[in-house]
């Protein structure tokens, strides 16, 4: 006869697998409509394909020009990590090591503007940066990103950075070093896992953003994935094997850096927590 405590797995177990298929159901939804011509989709979008065709894919790439897309999404996410990491751990750095008067305002600030909705500043962005001259600009969006997502990279940051003991640069500063080599050499090694967590956050956000280069970037040439994937809806009629298979590859890259870096994101969330 089983126990309670066996039966009490078994439920768990049972609504973790509903769960995981629950979770799952719309991304095998998008595969099997990628993989079908729209006539079959608008028949019945939850049946198998007839056939596997990989026409859709092959036309959405060249529709989207997926090559200079991918390149203007990748130089864009890219250097605005850069930026975030490197100025938001040496911010952090600034907050919890040296004993500034002003420091508690400033942390205080950032995390004031981490609860500021984007909607309630679009209309304005637009129009001062618009008089500035720095709108259809991929290199002014790099900035644009650096200014919204430094308030929680700073807080990030901050969290963990109190958990590293002293002792190791306060030896180095006694032996000569400056407070920037001290940063990069010592510190900011100790940091890998809060960095690896905030990379795969920020590329989350940035690699899939639609609202931002929206309201920057109008020139095809420099449209990233989610605007190139969007014309694919039109106002009376939708691309929809299209836009699945764009999707699809929109995604690919993502999901690889993700299953590359995981075992970092665990151990980054993990420390952050007990830290």
């Amino acid at each position: 006869m089983m126990t309670q405590r066996r039966i009490n797995s078994l439920i768990k177990q049972l609504f973790a697998v509903l769960f995981l298929v629950f979770m799952l159901l719309p991304f095998f939804l998008v595969l099997i409509n990628a993989l079908k011509p729209r006539i079959e989709i608008i028949k019945n979008p939850m049946a198998l394909p007839h056939a596997l065709s990989l026409a859709n894919f092959t036309k959405a790439w060249v529709t989207m020009k997926f090559g200079t897309v991918l390149i203007n999404t990748a130089y864009i996410t890219a250097f605005s990590q850069i930026l975030l990491i490197v100025f938001g751990a040496m911010l952090s750095y600034m907050l919890v090591r040296w004993d500034f008067k002003a420091n508690k305002i400033i942390f205080t600030v950032l995390i004031c503007a981490m609860i500021i909705p984007f909607q309630s500043l679009m209309i304005p962005f637009v129009s001062i940066f618009g008089k500035l001259g720095l709108m259809n600009s991929r290199t002014a969006l790099i900035f644009f990103y650096m200014g919204f997502g430094m308030p929680m990279t700073t807080f990030m940051y901050h969290g963990f950075m109190k958990g590293i003991s002293r002792e190791m640069e306060e030896a180095a500063l006694i032996d000569g070093c400056s407070h920037f080599y001290c940063f990069w050499k010592i510190v900011f090694p100790n940091l890998k896992p809060i960095t690896t967590t905030i990379l795969i956050v920020n590329i989350l956000w940035i690699w899939n953003d639609f609202l931002l280069p929206s309201l920057v970037l109008i020139k095809d040439k420099n449209r990233t994935i989610p605007l190139s994937t969007f014309y694919f809806f039109g106002e009376y009629t939708a691309e929809l094997g299209l836009a699945m298979a764009a999707l699809i590859l929109s995604v690919l890259p993502v999901v690889v850096i993700y299953l590359f870096l995981q075992k970092q994101i665990v151990t980054g969330v993990m420390d952050g927590a007990i830290k």
